[in-house]
């Protein structure tokens, strides 16, 4: 890893849309040498995957609706394999856009969207209320996002 590869992710993280020859001209490298530095940027890892990051306010105005929750969940038995079943029960459910397992505290902080309130009960009946395992869980509800971004710092 050098100053152009860090640099390079940065771009990226920037806007991994632009084309490979704009990303070049922009590191004042050719071409090629970008298409080949990002490829084994990817090999190494480094690239998980490139998506799209919707405007999340936009969307709930154009659908009518549109929650974000955060909530902390604290299990009654912390034994790995405990933590293990509610972690893979929590990533199946497609409302639960983040999920981490963390300390001191409870024992997970889930970020969660969606639709309305019936979603959050219906959601959190089938994931929290029927686990004999969870003790206690505290929902915050979003009222205003004053920051989101993706990027990692990388200096």
């Amino acid at each position: 890893m050098d100053t152009i590869d860090w640099k390079l992710l940065a771009e990226l993280q920037r806007d991994a849309a632009q084309s490979n020859q704009a990303l070049a001209e922009r590191l004042n490298i050719s071409a090629p040498t970008c298409l080949r530095r990002v490829r084994h940027l990817r090999a190494l890892g480094l690239i998980e995957r490139q998506v799209a990051v919707l405007n999340e306010d936009a969307v709930a105005a154009l659908l009518g609706h549109g929650l974000s929750v955060l909530a902390e969940i604290t299990l009654d038995r912390q034994g790995d394999e405990h933590l293990q079943v509610f972690e893979a029960r929590a990533v199946q459910e497609a409302a639960v856009q983040q999920c981490w397992r963390v300390a001191p505290g409870p024992d997970f902080v889930l970020v969660l969207r969606v639709r309305d309130m019936p979603g959050y009960q219906a959601l959190a009946q089938h994931l929290f209320t029927q686990d004999a395992n969870v003790r206690n869980v505290k929902a915050y509800f979003a009222t205003r996002r004053a920051k989101f971004d993706t990027a990692l710092p990388l200096g």
